[in-house]
């Protein structure tokens, strides 16, 4: 394959990468897909450490409120030591999670049929919660707590299956815990950061061995793309948050269920 046309593959995944991290409509599951259906493969940690683009994304948008999380001399809400360990118990489970189940999922479940399963069944889900969970916001991240940031670490377990979505998981889980719409996804946004980062990190080591210098080029433009794209789609979240209700994310969930059924599963 021509070497500006992985360039440009690697791009898009980037795009690909941007838009869905932050949406719960699985992002994991959107670059397998999108890889499958552009006949293509990059290096085997590629999928995984081009999410650390979008990770950035949230540490510039959000550069306040991580910098009252460097500062320890404030012992309130989600700030300074206090902040920081209600981050480490949402980190984790999940943590805990991909050392011990990591090779077999991406052995077992990284393929079009589970997938698409997990895409219509997150889909059904989300929408039948949105239409019962009541839409109150409650003081904002400040007033999680210990105990709701811990279940939202167990909730984004569920994300390790590609097709669940990370943000949907930890979105939902947080709505359960009695969290507003918008108090979730924010936080949502900074769960995201540790987990990614680790992700990251882990999947590269693994695959340091197979790495090739051909290989640098495309995970930088994957970085550089997915971090701009996915600033956008925080931005958009949030203001589809204030006006709207995340039914169609579910409903979008399960056309692409049907989508992923018919032309990649044999």
């Amino acid at each position: 394959m021509p070497e500006f046309t992985t360039w440009l593959m690697a791009a898009w995944m980037g795009v690909v990468e941007g838009i869905t991290e932050y949406l719960p409509i699985s992002s994991t599951g959107h670059l397998l897909l999108a890889e499958k259906w552009m006949g293509t493969s990059f290096h085997e940690s590629f999928e995984v450490v081009i999410q650390s683009g979008a990770m950035l994304a949230v540490l510039v948008e959000y550069r306040k409120r991580f910098m009252r999380l460097a500062d320890f001399r404030t012992h309130e809400g989600f700030s300074g030591i206090r902040g920081l360990c209600w981050l480490f118990l949402t980190t984790l489970p999940a943590m805990v999670g991909g050392l011990l189940f990591h090779d077999a999922i991406k052995a077992k479940l990284f393929a079009p049929g589970p997938i698409a399963l997990a895409l219509g069944a997150g889909g059904v889900v989300m929408i039948a919660l949105e239409r019962r969970l009541p839409s109150h916001d409650e003081g904002g991240v400040d007033g999680i707590g210990w105990k709701r940031a811990l279940g939202v670490g167990f909730f984004q377990c569920l994300a390790m299956v590609p097709g669940t979505s990370r943000s949907m998981a930890t979105i939902l889980g947080g709505r359960l815990m009695g969290m507003g719409r918008k108090t979730a996804a924010e936080y949502s946004f900074f769960a995201a950061v540790p987990v990614l980062l680790l992700a990251g990190a882990y999947d590269l080591a693994k695959g340091w061995a197979t790495l090739r210098r051909a290989d640098l080029m495309p995970y930088a433009i994957g970085l550089v793309v997915s971090f701009f794209v996915a600033r956008f789609a925080i931005r958009f979240l949030m203001r589809i948050i204030s006006h709207h209700t995340l039914e169609a994310f579910g409903w979008y969930r399960i056309a692409l269920s049907l989508v992923v059924w018919a032309t990649l599963v044999r």
